[in-house]
């Protein structure tokens, strides 16, 4: 059973912690990962995070509905620094939890140090990340989750592995994918999940 509360008081990390141990570990040459193509990864999402914390904003419908929320919320987020999904998204969960004014608190886990919590919240049997937990105020109870990508780019990449399951070729679709939309997707996705919560 996932103690969900005691994970995030305990183990969750805020953003700037999340980025600043990300930085620190490329500095010494690791990653947050164990593999060595990690690094490579790692060095493009820092890049990739820095240019939607400083280039996006939210739109307006995402930026009403997260005013209008009436309760409190935690966000738990299962994410890796080598994971390229996370690096375009995260810095939008970042940005909510900015706007929200402390409505909502959001805490950032490492996937491979959390595997029970994962394997708990698999996307189609697999561990794929970023995931989204909405939790309750007191932590205790999943309300919603969402990831590890917007629901019409998941399609795509299912495609697009029937084609190649060469990851380099696949990250460049999926990346480019992304530097089109400019998290337009994934913020249209959040606010209808947002709006479910009090529904």
């Amino acid at each position: 059973m996932v103690n969900y509360s005691e994970i995030f008081s305990e183990q969750g990390m805020d953003y700037q912690t999340y980025r600043a141990l990300v930085d620190q570990l490329l500095l010494e040459g690791k990653a947050t990962g164990d593999v060595s193509y990690d690094l490579h990864y790692t060095k493009m999402n820092v890049q990739r995070m820095s240019r939607v914390d400083k280039t996006v904003s939210l739109t307006d419908e995402l930026t009403s509905t997260i005013h209008q929320l009436k309760e409190n919320y935690k966000f738990l987020v299962i994410t890796e620094g080598w994971c390229g999904d996370a690096a375009q998204i995260v810095p939008v969960f970042n940005k909510i939890a900015t706007a929200s004014l402390g409505k909502i608190d959001l805490k950032f886990l490492l996937r491979d140090k959390n595997l029970p919590l994962i394997d708990a919240h698999l996307t189609n049997g697999g561990r794929a990340i970023p995931v989204l937990l909405v939790l309750n105020e007191t932590g205790d109870k999943v309300l919603a989750s969402w990831g590890p990508r917007p629901q019409i780019l998941q399609e795509l990449l299912k495609d697009w592995r029937k084609e190649t399951t060469e990851m380099p070729v696949l990250a460049e679709k999926l990346h480019g994918w992304y530097a089109k939309d400019k998290t337009r997707t994934t913020q249209a996705e959040l606010t209808v999940l947002l709006k479910g919560l009090e529904d």
